[in-house]
């Protein structure tokens, strides 16, 4: 495992210990600390001793009534005996007989007393017993009679009388320590089950990330630095009249840094911050949420200034009467109320910051959101081309890298990349160098693991036939076609056949990185993700089955063109699309069932329009196409200077082109398509994929 250290100054190794000096350790106690748990082991080894010593120790030798005939009371060496409770007869022999029985004592440790019973052995009933003992006695001459005495075993009777009662008590005791354990502030336990779950980190549990440690993310930790400055250095502000924010909620997609850019400001405002997650506050016992946000702001009181961080706040911000349960969960719904109001009520809290992260502000009640609760919104959006090359060099830090790698060739590989998926790609990078018995971890590996991530594992023991895999290389060779010889499609870099994941073959492009998109671009982007299906047909003179994904992906695309930019003539400039996620879990259209049809139409028509045209590339290129399917169930991956020895260099966009040094380096590279219909999935990795 590779781990890394957030600390520039490394850690001191710990100075030798000097014979004879005084070693000053306060971390290291004297000895083992005192465990309640060793008294009860002890007690266990005395209690299995006694057993075993009065289940061993000194008493009569158990022996049965013939023997006692023939042999004891025939020679006369009985002195007398002992009926106990009518249930077992104790035999005491003469001490001038006592050698004879000799042995019948195994040991030292097991024989009888002198004094005596030296044997027993049980009767039956009494007056069998006292039959026998005179018939057997008749023929001796000699008479012992037999004394009767009652013993009770008090120790035993008081066990079996009071012992379940004194078990069941102990018992409660323990089940009741455990469920109160932690009254004094814990959080364990039923009577603690109201109690905040926050974790605290104060000046005893220090938070070592800091801001350095957060690549990129400018302007959000400009304004969070701002609020760690307002609690460090108040008069800076207040001496002009300004206030300190009372809230601020980071919104981003997932893996963009919210939750590190918390922990930075944990590690960076030296003042007492509690952390926790909005599930926390959710409980299957009703009142239980509202009791632990009251109990989390009253800690919160007594140690402002302070920072209170909840993560994944829609858990209880949800919009209040639009939640997918309908209305059936309002434990949910008080545990936002009380909520709001600690946040800003009646009662003002001074000295009191939340910070929230969610990655779903749009179902988050108004309430909420208003000024006053939460003064500031931080979107934490994906980061760009220069953000990635300085998370790159963060998750870079630990690793043995070739001179080769340079951080802003990773940079461009990875556009629509979050900081978790980069800290996934240098992992995977140093754990397949690692399986290759390398070194140091190349450039090679970087670009392996980069396909890993989208596309998923290579396939090649797959078993694809040979018409198959002519499909797959015309299906591919189709879209690299259509993309390379269209004005707004997306720089090819790569062509493969090789499964991967669950696509049989796949084209991989690298987007631009834009901020809107014209219809000319999604147009051509539609265009080239038929080009698979168009070539199948012009080809073969049939479809298959291996153009699902493209056809998701245009149908999605062509529906948010005409119901969400307005970008249809005959549906007009409306868009019918819901930021505010009002709409969710309602039942109806917000457009009539004429309007819906218009919409079907309108996108047939574009999808129809997009499959022609690429049908009509292709026709118009044949020769070309055939050469590049050729070239590729040859050498199952091709590169875009292979298109550019086929169809020459393109007219437009090469400043778009990203260049790859020692192309012929990188062998065998795949990708599924992930990209989305969508304007804010922009950034993805752009490719075509032949479904499996």
């Amino acid at each position: 495992m590779i781990e890394k250290n957030n600390n520039k100054n490394p850690i001191p190794p710990p100075k030798p210990h000097r014979p004879g000096g005084k070693r000053n350790d306060k971390k290291n106690p004297k000895g083992p600390k005192f465990n309640a748990y060793w008294i009860y082991g002890l007690i266990a080894l005395i209690f299995i001793a006694v057993q075993y010593y009065l289940s061993n120790s000194s008493g009569p030798v158990e022996t049965n009534w013939s023997e006692v005939k023939s042999t004891m009371l025939a020679n006369d060496d009985v002195e007398r005996i002992v009926v106990v409770n009518d249930k077992k007869a104790n035999i005491f022999i003469k001490d001038n007989s006592l050698e004879k029985y000799e042995p019948k004592f195994e040991n030292e440790f097991t024989k009888p007393s002198d004094e005596g019973p030296h044997f027993t052995f049980t009767i039956g009933s009494v007056e069998t017993f006292e039959r026998n003992l005179r018939e057997a006695q008749e023929s001796t001459g000699s008479e012992v009679l037999p004394e009767y005495r009652e013993e009770r075993n008090w120790a035993g009777e008081i066990l079996w009388t009071i012992g379940p009662f004194a078990l069941i008590i102990v018992l409660w005791l323990w089940i009741f320590r455990r469920m109160s354990r932690g009254a004094a502030g814990g959080s364990g336990g039923i009577f603690n089950v109201g109690k905040s779950q926050a974790k605290i980190f104060d000046k005893d549990q220090h938070v070592t990330s800091s801001f350095k440690d957060v690549a990129g993310l400018a302007e959000a930790k400009q304004e969070v630095e701002e609020i760690v400055e307002f609690l460090k250095n108040p008069s800076k502000f207040t001496k002009l009249g300004g206030k300190i924010p009372k809230g601020a909620l980071l919104v981003g997609p997932p893996g963009t840094g919210k939750t590190l850019l918390a922990k930075a400001v944990a590690g960076e405002a030296e003042v007492p911050f509690f952390s926790m997650s909005g599930s926390d506050f959710v409980e299957m016992f009703v009142g239980v949420g509202a009791s632990r946000v009251r109990d989390l702001f009253k800690q919160a009181k007594e140690k402002a200034p302070c920072i209170v961080f909840i993560d994944e706040i829609d858990a209880i911000g949800r919009a209040r009467g639009k939640n997918p349960n309908f209305g059936s969960n309002d434990e949910r719904e008080n545990t936002l109320n009380q909520l709001l109001t600690e946040m800003d009520g009646f009662d003002t809290n001074s000295g009191v910051i939340i910070l929230a992260a969610t990655n779903r502000a749009d179902v988050l009640d108004r309430a909420l959101m208003r000024a006053g609760r939460f003064d500031r919104q931080i979107h934490v959006e994906l980061p760009d081309l220069i953000e990635r090359g300085e998370i790159f060099k963060v998750h870079l830090r630990p690793l043995k890298l070739n001179e080769e790698v340079k951080v802003e060739f990773l940079a461009k590989q990875t556009p629509g990349f979050s900081g978790a998926d980069i800290a996934n790609v240098c992992n995977e990078a140093a754990l397949i160098a690692a399986r290759r018995n390398r070194e140091t971890v190349t450039r090679q590996d970087f670009l392996d693991a980069v396909d890993r991530i989208i596309g998923g594992l290579e396939k090649k023991n797959k078993i694809i036939s040979k018409e198959e895999k002519k499909t797959i290389a015309y299906h591919e060779a189709g879209h690299a076609t259509i993309s390379w010889l269209l004005e707004y499609a997306h720089p090819l870099v790569k062509v493969t056949i090789v499964p991967r994941g669950k696509a049989l073959g796949a084209a991989w492009y690298l987007p631009e990185e834009r901020s809107i998109t014209t219809k000319d671009q999604l147009l051509d982007e539609m265009c080239s993700a038929l080009g698979g299906r168009a070539a199948e047909e012009l080809t073969f003179n049939r479809v298959s089955s291996g153009a699902q994904n493209d056809l998701e992906k245009i149908t999605k695309q062509a529906y948010a063109m005409v119901s969400y930019f307005g970008m249809s003539d005959k549906v007009g400039n409306v868009s019918f699309y819901d930021s505010t996620g009002q709409t969710d879990y309602t039942f109806s259209k917000p457009y009539s069932e004429k309007t819906a049809e218009l919409i079907d139409e309108e996108v047939k028509k574009i999808i129809d329009e997009q499959y022609v045209r690429a049908k009509k590339v292709l026709s118009e290129n044949v020769e070309g196409h055939r050469k590049l399917a050729e070239l590729l169930l040859e050498r199952e991956v091709i590169f875009s200077e292979d298109l550019q020895a086929i169809f020459g260099k393109r007219h437009w966009g090469q400043e778009k082109l990203v260049e790859i040094e020692n192309i012929e380096d990188v062998k065998k590279q795949t990708t599924s398509d992930d990209t989305s219909n969508d304007s804010e999935d922009k950034n993805n990795t752009a490719g075509h994929s032949i479904s499996a």
